[in-house]
C-alpha cells in the first residue's frame, strides 16, 4: 500500500501537549471551574483527546468529570454514499441533562462532523450548553461552525490531508499535512495508519468537500441511543 507523502509536520509530540494544557486551562477560565462540566470526544481520536484533557482536569482541579465517547457514523449527511461505513462504540455512561458538555474532536474542517454530533448528542437529552474544543482548525468551513477552544490554527489547502496521530493508536504523536492523490476523499486518518493511503478515512474528522447535502433517500436509519440509566429526557428541546 502507498504511503502518502508528508509536506510538514506542523505539530509535535510536545507540542500537541502544550496545545491540550492550554486548551484545559481556557475550559476551566471559562467554566469558572470544574462543576457541571462532561466531555464527550467524537471517535476516533477525539475520544482520546477528551481522555487526556479529563487527565489534566484532574491534575489542575482535583475533580473527576464525566467523559463519554460518540459514534456519528449514522447522522452524517454522507451516509447514503457509504455502503457499509465504520461503525464505533457510543458510550456516554452519565446524563447530560443540565451539563456543560465540551465535545472534543481532533481536526476542525467542513464542520459537517460536527453538525452530525450535534444531531447525535441532542438525542441523549438536554445539557445547559455545548462547548467545542479541537487540536486544530485547518479551515474551509462549509458550515456556520466555530470552535470555542482551539490549539492551533492550520492553513491548508482543499488538496491537503491534515492529520492527527497518536501514540496510542498509531504508534507515535504528531499534526502533519500530506499531499492528497488527484481525486481521494480528504478526512481524518484511519486507526493505526501510519501515513498509508486508501480507505477508511473520515471516521472520525469532518466529512469530505462536497460530499454533503442532504440524505438521499433509502439512507440507513439512524439507530436509537439507550440513555444513560435514571437519566430524564427533560424538556421539550
Amino acid at each position: 500500500m502507498d504511503r502518502l507523502e508528508t509536506k510538514s509536520v506542523v505539530m509535535d509530540e510536545a507540542a500537541i501537549e502544550r496545545a491540550l494544557t492550554r486548551i484545559t486551562h481556557e475550559i476551566l477560565e471559562h467554566n469558572k471551574g470544574a462543576e457541571g462540566i462532561a466531555l464527550v470526544g467524537i471517535v476516533t481520536r477525539g475520544d482520546l483527546l477528551a481522555l487526556g484533557l479529563a487527565r489534566r482536569i484532574r491534575e489542575i482541579e482535583g475533580v473527576e468529570v464525566p467523559v463519554g465517547s460518540l459514534d456519528i457514523s449514522f447522522y452524517r449527511d454522507d451516509v447514503a454514499l457509504h455502503i457499509a461505513p465504520e461503525v464505533h462504540t457510543t458510550s456516554i455512561p452519565f446524563s447530560v441533562d443540565g451539563r456543560t458538555i465540551v465535545l472534543v474532536d481532533d481536526i476542525l474542517y467542513t464542520g459537517r462532523t460536527i453538525r452530525a454530533a450535534l444531531d447525535a448528542l441532542m438525542d441523549f437529552g438536554r445539557p445547559a450548553a455545548i462547548r467545542l474544543a479541537v487540536l486544530v482548525d485547518r479551515g474551509h468551513r462549509e458550515l456556520p461552525v466555530r470552535a470555542d477552544y482551539v490549539g492551533k490554527n492550520v492553513p491548508s489547502s482543499s488538496q491537503e490531508h491534515v492529520r492527527l496521530f497518536l501514540d496510542e493508536v498509531d504508534g507515535r504523536s504528531a499534526v502533519e499535512i500530506l499531499q492528497a492523490s488527484p481525486g481521494e476523499r480528504i478526512g481524518s486518518a484511519p486507526l493505526g495508519s501510519d501515513r498509508a493511503s486508501g480507505g477508511g478515512e473520515g471516521e472520525g474528522g469532518d466529512q469530505a468537500e462536497g460530499e454533503g447535502g442532504d440524505d438521499a433517500s433509502g439512507a440507513a436509519a439512524a439507530p436509537t441511543p439507550v440513555p444513560p440509566s435514571g437519566g430524564e429526557q427533560g424538556g421539550t428541546r
